[in-house]
Parts: structure tokens; C-alpha cells; sequence
């Protein structure tokens, strides 16, 4: 991937400001907008003094907010090829969002802040009157992936949209080829993804059930085979958003995760958000 100095991400980040409507210092310019469908009640508002990395900020009282529901490339992590430039695009971008202007935070979990004192949220700009969000912004403009973990199922529908735009268009991560999906039925090379998040695509060869486990196969020899696994009292959620597991055997789907080795490549699915069927019936 070529870096973000080298020009071009720069011009993917200019066509995600395109793709969405403009970018946000041109907020002023446009009309009101409908929010999405993301977090709950506002649990902070100020302004923002340093901005660390791509999801990541602080606030001039001194706290530390991470952006909720998003995945960014580390800053450095030299092991991914374009991690760098990537990483320090999504970080130049949201400082050149949060610049200036005040932010809103809003519930994203039921508890505020995460083991390291970081308040969590989902974050939005405020100019006239007008919130805009920062996670929806920097996902359709191909700087960050949607996470494992979003919340509702508004809020997953909406996010997942703005990726899948910037991915057809090429914005950003997905100018090149290091964030593809990997393909389900190459099992080493998504071994060889463990240990980060990753998406994986391909057809679900059957559907199985062992003691508290929904076990999802994308092939049949489980010690090889790439495989997902729902816990049972886990399937509630995915049947209320119109994801029957048991109704997965033969459809093609897009799995996002933390690639785990349990004896082939696998991904523990918790939320529904983290399967997308992506064959038409």
C-alpha cells in the first residue's frame, strides 16, 4: 500500500469526504443530516487537546477516549505491510476532524471505560446544532473496519454499509490487497493471519451442534478447516437480527474477527454483526 505522504491514501481520503458528503470542516456548508443509529445517552462533551492515534484521543479535562465499534491499524506496527501509512492517515484524519470543534460522547457499553481507564464511546462532532459521527466518517472514508463488537443493529446496518461502499471503491485500507477478505476454503494462509483481526469470506459447508458450542464449518476436516463457533446461549441474539446459525449450511457468508487456531483457524462470533451473508437466494 502506498503511503499516505506518497499521495495515496490522501486521495482515498478525499474520496471518502465525496462519498459521504463532504468532509467535516465543510460541516457548516451542508444542511442538517440524520444521525445514525449509534450509542446511547450522552455521557461527556468537550474538546479535544491531542489526538494519539487513529481511535484514540484526549480530552482537554485529561481523559483518554478510544473510539468504540472500530478497528485501526496500530501505530507502528511494521509486521503489516502500509500498517504505518495507514495507521498515520486514520490518525492525521480524525485530527483534522476533532480540530477545533467540540465532540460528543455517547454510551457504547454498559460500562463506561475499559480496563486501561479509556472511556469507550461512540463520538460525534457537534457545529450548529448538528452531530456527526466520527466512527461513520473515518469507516466510510476507508480508514478504519468496522469492529467485532458494535452494539445495535441500526447502528452494525449503517456502519457495515459505509465499509462495504469504501471497500467496492478502493478508499483507503482497501486500495490494496492486505485487508482482503480471506478466502475460507485457503485455511494455512488464514492460520497465518492468527493472532489479528482479519475478515474471512467463503461458503458454509455445514452447521453443527456439540454441548453448549454451534460449531459453523467452512470445510469438513475440523482439525484443518476454517470454523466459527457460537455459543448456544448466544443464538437468541443472532436469531432476533435475522441470522438463523442453523440456516447458514450452503450460503456464502463474510465473517470478521481475531483469527484463533483451534485445531484449524477459527473465530469465536459473539455478535451478530460479526457474519454477513453475502450470496443472494
Amino acid at each position: 500500500m502506498i503511503g499516505w505522504r506518497d499521495g495515496a491514501l490522501a486521495a482515498s481520503f478525499a474520496a471518502g469526504c465525496a462519498a459521504i458528503g463532504g468532509c467535516f470542516s465543510a460541516a457548516a456548508q451542508e444542511g442538517p443530516r440524520p444521525a445514525i443509529a449509534c450509542g446511547g445517552e450522552a455521557i461527556a462533551r468537550g474538546t479535544v487537546s491531542r489526538v494519539i492515534d487513529g481511535r484514540t484521543f484526549m480530552l482537554d479535562d485529561g481523559r483518554e477516549v478510544r473510539l468504540a465499534a472500530i478497528e485501526v491499524p496500530q501505530l507502528p506496527q511494521p509486521q503489516e505491510p502500509g500498517a504505518a501509512s495507514s495507521g498515520a492517515a486514520a490518525r492525521d484524519a480524525l485530527a483534522t476532524l476533532l480540530a477545533g470543534t467540540e465532540v460528543v460522547l455517547r454510551q457504547a457499553e454498559p460500562q463506561k471505560s475499559d480496563r486501561y481507564g479509556r472511556v469507550v464511546a461512540f463520538v460525534s462532532t457537534a457545529r450548529d446544532g448538528v452531530e456527526r459521527s466520527v466512527q461513520a466518517y473515518l469507516i466510510g472514508a476507508g480508514l478504519a473496519r468496522v469492529a467485532a463488537r458494535v452494539g445495535s443493529r441500526g447502528c452494525a446496518a449503517e456502519l457495515l454499509a459505509r465499509e462495504n461502499a469504501a471497500r467496492s471503491a478502493k478508499l483507503g485500507l482497501w486500495a490494496g490487497s492486505y485487508y482482503d477478505s480471506l478466502d475460507a476454503d485457503n485455511p494455512a494462509a488464514v492460520l497465518a493471519a492468527r493472532g489479528r483481526f482479519a475478515l474471512v469470506e467463503g461458503r458454509v459447508v455445514s452447521v453443527r451442534e456439540s454441548g453448549a458450542t454451534i460449531y459453523v464449518n467452512f470445510g469438513r476436516r475440523w482439525t484443518e478447516d476454517f470454523t466459527v463457533t457460537i455459543l448456544k446461549r448466544n443464538a437468541r441474539n443472532f436469531v432476533a437480527a435475522g441470522l438463523d446459525p442453523k440456516l447458514l449450511a450452503g450460503r456464502r457468508v463474510r465473517v470478521r474477527g481475531w483469527i484463533e487456531e483451534r485445531g484449524g483457524p477459527w473465530i469465536e462470533a459473539a455478535r451478530p454483526e460479526q457474519i454477513e451473508i453475502t450470496d443472494r437466494k
